[in-house]
Formats: structure tokens, sequence, C-alpha cells
């Protein structure tokens, strides 16, 4: 039959990104990024899946008149590199699920209107 989809290259792309995916959130585990606010004074590393992995503060930053202050730093610099992490994840898998989002979303799949 003319124009319906292949299943056997469909379920082999689907595994094949399954595959790539679970590779991808692997490879998560040992990529960090880093934050800091207040200038550098405090910095935080962060792994691709979430896990905070190191936290330095500067001893100038430690006022114990300002503790507030540190806080806001401390909570900037968390925030920030969850972020950058939450971004570099969602670049990675989508680079893993490439095969399905080629020209027209899911069409890489010959899924009719799709």
């Amino acid at each position: 039959m003319a124009g319906q989809p292949n299943m056997n290259a469909m379920l082999k792309q689907v595994q094949k990104m399954q595959a790539d995916m679970a590779k991808a959130q692997e490879e998560l585990k040992n990529e960090v990024v880093e934050a800091s606010a207040g200038g550098g004074m405090v910095t935080v590393k962060i792994s691709g899946d979430l896990e905070v992995r190191e936290l330095r503060i500067d001893p100038e930053a430690v006022d114990p008149d300002d503790v507030e202050l540190l806080q806001d730093m401390v909570l900037a610099a968390v925030n920030e590199a969850v972020r950058a992490a939450q971004e570099l994840a969602a670049s990675k898998m989508n680079a893993a699920a490439g095969g399905l989002a080629g020209p027209g979303g899911l069409g890489g799949l010959g899924l009719p209107g799709f």
C-alpha cells in the first residue's frame, strides 16, 4: 500500500531515539555548569542531572551583620545554575530526539498527517 508507514523502520527509529536519549541522560550526569552571584562572591557548580556538586563562598561575602545578602547571593547563584543545567539538559535531549524532530515534526516517522 502506497503511503503507509513502514512499521519496522518506525520501530527501529523509535528504539534508536530511546537509546540516544538514555545515552544523553547518562552524559548529563558528567556535565557540569557553573553560575555565580555577587560578582563571583558565591559560585555554584551543578551537574546536568541537577545535582549540586560544589558551592563556594568567598570569605569576604560573610558579614555577620548582613546574612540576608549572603542568602540572596547563594539563592541567585543556585537558581542560575539550575536554569543553566536545565537548558543544557533540554539541548541534549532535543539532540537525542532529533530523529523524530526532522522536517515537519514527527514526519520523519512516515506517519500521515504529521
